[in-house]
């Protein structure tokens, strides 16, 4: 019976959520730029909630923060989702920013709140509708579990932790040349870097 009630809550719920996303896409359209209602909001964050089985959601993390380990996951946290997420977690980045839904800040309630076994299933599993891929191969995914210490650590992030950072954040093949003709002019072996050849 809880199972009934609870899919004509769903039902009710998606029907509420159409109507008010179907007005507001006749008045306003359907760009990505347009910020969603705080209804829309809500209904996203329960519908996110309900599609995270509920075996995953009660999963504990195999891994206990040590610097070691939070050190090789803000490493490839930097590498694999700064690009959305920043740094920082604030997903004040030109990509996070122009997603639909926009990246959230990680370091806020909405998610901090969120079980380890909710955010390992999203890193790992991906979010559909959303920008959010599913990382890593089928099966456990130590990664992702490392990850989740991570995304825990992001409200306590350091300056020192976030410049280091900066140095495993993906560069262009043009950035990289530039950086490699900069070193090379300053260790006195390249022409200044400034001069770019055509």
């Amino acid at each position: 019976m809880k199972l009934g009630r609870l899919g004509i809550y769903l039902g009710i719920c998606l029907v509420a959520v159409a109507i008010v996303a179907g007005t507001s896409a006749i008045r306003r359209g359907l760009s990505a730029r347009t910020q969603p209602l705080a209804l829309e909001v809500a209904m996203a964050r329960a519908l996110r909630h309900l599609a995270v089985p509920a075996s995953a959601q009660t999963q504990s993390n195999p891994f206990r923060a040590t610097p070691e380990l939070l050190s090789e996951a803000w490493r490839h946290f930097a590498d694999h989702c700064a690009g959305c997420h920043a740094n920082d977690g604030s997903g004040k980045t030109a990509m996070g920013q122009n997603l639909y839904p926009k990246s959230p800040d990680m370091r806020l309630s909405a998610t901090q709140q969120l079980s380890d076994g909710e955010l390992y299933y999203m890193i790992h599993n991906g979010i559909r509708f959303t920008g959010m891929p599913a990382w890593g191969a089928e099966g456990q995914d130590d990664d992702s579990w490392k990850l989740v210490l991570f995304i825990r650590h992001l409200p306590h992030l350091t300056v020192e932790e976030l410049k280091e950072m900066e140095k495993y954040n993906p560069k262009s093949e043009t950035e990289r040349v530039e950086e490699k003709e900069e070193e090379d002019f300053l260790n006195g072996n390249a022409v200044n870097p400034h001069e770019h050849h055509n």
